[in-house]
C-alpha cells in the first residue's frame, strides 16, 4: 500500500502539492505497470471459489450457494461494481473487451508476459457463461438483487442479502443481453484458439446457440428481468444482434453470419446510426468498425457495397472524437476527456480510446486514411487521441491523479468499493453486518485498508473536478465495463513504446531524459542459497524544483532481477531517506521496505520501481534479504 501524509516523514504539504504538480508533467506513463495492474482489479471482483494463485490476498471465497435456490450452480462470475450483484449484460461486454484484446493485441500482451493473464480474465468469465447457460434457450442473466444489495455495505464474504438469481427464456427473452453473451463467447473463442482449442470450440457452441435464441425470441432483458432495469437499463437490441452476428462471422468464417448483418444492416440501424460513444449498452460503433475491417482487407465480395455504408459510420464516429466531423462532435472536458454522461464518465473514455486504437491499426494495415467532413486524417490521428484518454486516466489531468487505483504517486484512495473499504476477513474476522458496514466503514474519513489495484473510477466531471469521496458514487465506483477496455488500450500503448524500460514508458513533456547513474547493491545480508543472485539498481532523477530555499529532487529507482531464478520476498534496506517513498510498504522494522504484496516475486529479467522525493543527496538503497 502507498503511504501518504507529511506526518510519515516529516514532510510538508507544500512539498506534496508541488510533488503531485511536478509528477504530472514530467512522469514516463508506464503503460507495462498499467496494464499488469488492471488484471489485479478482476481478481478483487471474482466471485465464487478463489484460486490458490489468487495474488488479491484480501479477498476470499464468496458467493458458493449462488443460483442453488433455483436449482443450477452459478458460482463463478464477476461482481459489478462496488456492488456484490453479477450482472450479465456489463460483465458480458467486460469479457467481449477482454477478448478482443487477447485477439487483436496478442503480439503486445504476448511481449509483456500478459496472456495468460488476459486469458485467465476471460476464463473466469466464460467459465460462468457456461453456467449460466444450461440449454439452449435458457440463459440465467443475474444474481443478486440490486435494491437490496444497495442497501448494505459489507464485504463479499459476508453477504446477508438476497441471492435470487433471474433467467431468461423463450417465454421471458433477452435478446440485447443474450446477444451479448454470445458476442463475449466468440471473441474468447477466437482468444483461446492458438492455446485450447477443445475450450475454443466449446465456446463457440454455446456462443452459436446464444446468438440463435436471442434472433429467435426477441425482446429487452430488463422487461424479462425488471430488477435490473435501475442499474442497467437496456436501449435496444438491435446493436447486440448486429455485434454478436459479427463476431460469429469472425470466429467461424461462416457467411451466414456476415449475411445476417448485411441483410439487416438498414432495418437494426447498422448503417443508419451515426454514434459519439461506444459502450455496454451502445456496441453500433464497435459494428461498425468490426465489419468495416472486412472491407478494409479487401474481402467485401458481393457485401462491398453495404460494408462501405458501415464503414462509412465507422468513420462518422472516429471523425467525431476527432472533432473533425463538421460540427457533429463529442464533449472534451477542458483537460481533453471525452465526456459523455455524468455517471461513470471514464468507461465511455477507455471504451472509446481502444475502439480508436482498433480502427488506426485497422486503417494501417490497409495503408488508408480516415475520411472526415473536416478533411482526410491519418490513422495515426486517432492513436493520438486514444493516447491521450490514456495518459489523462494515467494522470496528466488538472487533478494530477492516477484514475486508475494504485497506479502512481497520486490515485483514490477513497474507492466506493465495498471490499475495498472494509478490512479483509483475514484482518477482521467477525463479520461486517449490513448496516455496520455503513456506521464504521462507509462513512469513515481515512483512506480504504485494501488497496484495489487496477481499478478505473468513475471520473472527474465536465470540468476536470474530481471529489475523492467514497459516498461520490457517480465519481469514485470503479466497474468491469470501465476498467476491461484498458487491457486493449494499455497493451497497444506499451506495444508502441518498446525501446523503453517497462514497455511503454511514454514521456509527452519532458524531451530531455535527466541523467541515469547505474551502480550495484551490495548486499548486506544473504542466506546460502541466496549468495548467487544478481540485482541491479539503476537510479536517476526524473525531475526537480525549488520549494523555498530547498531543491528536491524526485528519484526513481529501477530494481532488476539478472539472475536465472524467481526472486520473492525482497526486503530492502534504505537509508538516508528523508522524504516520501511510492511503490514499497514499509515493514514496520527500521529502514526496512518490501515489493507490494502484488509484486512479491520478480521473474528472471524482470524489473520494478519505485519512487522517492528528498533534498539533497540519494538515499542509499541495499538488499537485505530474499528467497
Amino acid at each position: 500500500m502507498m503511504k501518504f501524509g507529511g506526518s510519515l516523514f516529516g514532510v510538508s504539504l507544500l512539498l506534496t502539492v508541488l510533488l503531485a504538480a511536478a509528477t504530472a508533467a514530467a512522469e514516463y506513463y508506464n503503460y507495462g505497470n498499467a496494464l499488469d495492474k488492471t488484471f489485479l482489479f478482476f481478481e478483487a471482483q471474482r466471485s465464487g471459489k478463489l484460486p490458490a494463485a489468487q495474488r488479491v490476498k484480501w479477498r476470499s471465497h464468496s458467493g458458493l450457494k449462488d443460483g442453488l435456490a433455483q436449482g443450477v450452480s452459478l458460482e463463478g462470475g464477476y461482481y459489478d461494481a462496488g456492488d456484490h450483484v453479477k450482472f450479465g449484460l456489463p460483465m458480458a461486454f467486460a469479457v467481449t473487451m477482454l477478448s478482443w484484446a487477447a485477439v487483436d493485441n496478442r503480439k503486445e500482451l504476448s511481449s509483456s508476459n500478459q496472456m495468460q493473464q488476459t486469458l485467465w480474465s476471460i476464463r473466469w468469465g466464460t467459465d460462468y457463461f457456461i453456467k449460466a447457460h444450461p440449454q439452449p434457450n435458457v440463459l440465467w442473466g443475474q444474481v443478486g438483487d440490486g435494491e437490496s444489495d444497495h442497501y448494505c455495505w459489507e464485504r463479499p464474504e459476508d453477504m446477508t442479502t438476497s441471492r435470487t438469481a433471474y433467467k431468461l427464456d423463450q417465454y421471458h427473452p433477452g435478446s440485447d443481453l443474450a446477444g451479448e453473451t454470445a458476442a463475449a463467447l466468440a471473441a474468447a473463442s477466437l482468444a483461446f484458439k492458438p492455446f485450447n482449442s477443445s475450450y475454443s470450440a466449446l465456446l463457440l457452441t454455446h456462443a452459436k446457440e446464444l446468438f440463435s435464441f436471442a434472433d429467435k425470441y426477441r425482446g429487452l432483458y430488463t422487461d424479462s428481468i425488471p430488477n435490473a432495469k435501475a442499474f442497467y437499463m437496456s436501449s435496444g437490441y438491435s446493436d447486440e444482434l448486429l455485434w454478436a452476428a459479427a463476431w460469429l462471422h469472425r470466429a467461424t468464417g461462416d457467411q451466414y453470419y456476415l449475411k445476417y448483418a448485411m441483410d439487416n444492416s438498414g432495418y437494426m440501424g447498422g448503417t443508419g446510426w451515426g454514434m459519439k460513444e461506444f459502450s455496454w449498452d451502445n456496441k453500433y460503433a464497435g459494428v461498425q468498425i468490426l465489419l468495416s475491417k472486412i472491407l478494409l482487407e479487401g474481402k467485401g465480395g458481393v457485401y462491398t457495397s453495404t460494408l462501405k455504408q458501415y464503414q462509412t459510420k465507422a468513420d462518422y464516429f472516429a471523425c467525431a472524437c476527432l472533432k473533425k466531423n463538421g460540427g457533429y462532435n463529442i464533449q472534451t472536458t477542458p483537460g481533453g476527456l471525452m465526456y459523455v454522461r455524468e455517471w461513470n464518465n471514464l468507461q465511455y473514455a477507455s471504451a472509446a480510446a481502444y475502439l480508436l486504437a482498433i480502427y488506426s491499426d485497422n486503417l494501417s494495415a490497409a495503408n488508408a486514411k480516415l475520411n472526415c467532413p473536416d478533411g482526410l486524417v491519418q490513422p495515426q490521428a486517432l492513436l493520438d487521441f486514444a493516447r491521450s484518454q490514456a495518459d489523462y486516466i494515467l494522470g496528466n489531468n488538472r487533478q494530477g491523479m492516477s484514475y486508475v487505483v494504485g497506479y502512481g504517486p497520486k490515485y483514490p484512495i477513497h474507492v466506493h468499493h465495498r471490499g475495498a473499504s472494509i478490512p479483509s476477513i483475514f484482518v477482521q474476522r467477525s463479520s461486517v453486518s449490513c448496516v455496520q458496514g455503513f456506521d464504521s466503514w462507509y462513512r469513515r474519513s481515512q483512506a480504504d485498508p485494501n488497496v484495489i489495484y487496477g481499478a478505473l473510477v468513475g471520473g472527474p466531471d465536465e470540468n476536470d473536478n474530481y471529489s475523492d469521496d467514497r459516498s461520490n458514487y457517480e465519481q469514485s465506483e470503479p466497474t468491469l465495463s470501465g476498467t476491461a477496455p484498458l487491457v486493449g488500450l494499455f497493451a497497444k500503448l506499451y506495444g508502441g513504446n518498446l525501446g523503453s524500460y517497462g514497455g511503454g514508458s511514454y514521456k509527452p513533456y519532458v524531451t530531455t531524459k535527466p541523467p541515469v547513474i547505474s551502480y550495484k547493491a551490495t548486499p548486506t545480508t544473504y542466506s546460502p542459497k541466496q549468495s548467487g543472485a544478481q540485482i541491479e539498481f539503476l537510479h536517476s532523477i526524473t525531475t526537480n524544483w525549488m520549494a523555498g530555499n530547498t531543491r528536491y529532487y524526485r528519484h526513481k529507482v529501477i530494481i532488476k532481477n539478472n539472475s536465472q531464478k524467481p526472486i520473492s520476498d525482497l526486503k530492502l534496506k534504505i537509508e538516508d531517506l528523508s522524504g516520501p517513498i511510492w511503490g514499497l510498504n514499509p515493514t514496520g522494522q527500521k529502514y526496512t521496505y518490501q515489493l507490494p504484496q502484488w509484486q512479491n516475486t520478480l521473474r528472471p529479467g524482470q524489473a520494478y520501481d519505485f519512487v522517492y522525493v528528498q533534498g539533497g543527496p540519494q538515499a542509499k538503497v541495499s538488499v537485505l534479504s530474499y528467497n
